[in-house]
């Protein structure tokens, strides 16, 4: 009785495995036909956050820039930076690397803060002209990121990157806005 219970749980386990990483398949693909062409040197800098998906890892973060730079290797360092509660918080910083997962010129960057795991990071709109602006996602509908090179963002730019969210699968009720330094604060 004891080990059929375990087999069964253990069955159970697995199913849901399969069920959910078929899930996060189907979207991982729908996101790979969407990814857009870049030039990673103009893509290289320092990025504002204006909105995103919650996650535990910036929880509580306002102020938060993401700063791309080419290292010796060919990898790029990744430095987040943002600050606890406030803008006047205390700051917190997070160094990662990333590397280029597609050797085609699209924007699919491999991406880790912590040793040898890396996380899908799927540039899904950007703004050709200028690379003023950048819409972020990953291989499961969990991560989102409106991303800008200024502290503040047109409000027609930020509504057709919601729109263009919505229309790739994203529930934008989960979206929270970002407060950023600005001449107004």
């Amino acid at each position: 009785m004891k080990y059929s219970k375990v087999l069964i749980a253990g069955i159970i386990l697995v199913l849901s495995g399969s069920i959910m990483s078929s899930c996060s398949g189907s979207f991982r693909r729908k996101m790979m036909t969407e990814i857009k062409t870049v030039e990673l040197n103009r893509f290289l800098g320092t990025w504002y956050e204006i909105a995103r998906f919650p996650h535990r890892f910036e929880r509580g973060l306002t102020g938060v820039t993401a700063t791309y730079k080419l290292r010796d290797d060919g990898m790029i360092e990744v430095i987040n930076k943002g600050y606890m509660n406030s803008l006047d918080g205390e700051e917190k910083i997070a160094v990662g690397k990333a590397k280029v997962a597609s050797k085609d010129g699209k924007g699919h960057l491999k991406v880790s803060f912590f040793w040898i795991f890396y996380a899908d990071y799927f540039i899904l709109e950007l703004d050709q002209q200028d690379y003023s602006y950048a819409l972020i996602g990953s291989s499961s509908d969990t991560y989102l990121w409106i991303l800008s090179r200024k502290p503040e963002m047109e409000k027609a730019t930020l509504d057709m990157l919601l729109k263009r969210a919505e229309e790739l699968g994203y529930d934008l009720s989960k979206v929270e806005f970002v407060q950023q330094k600005t001449m107004n604060n």
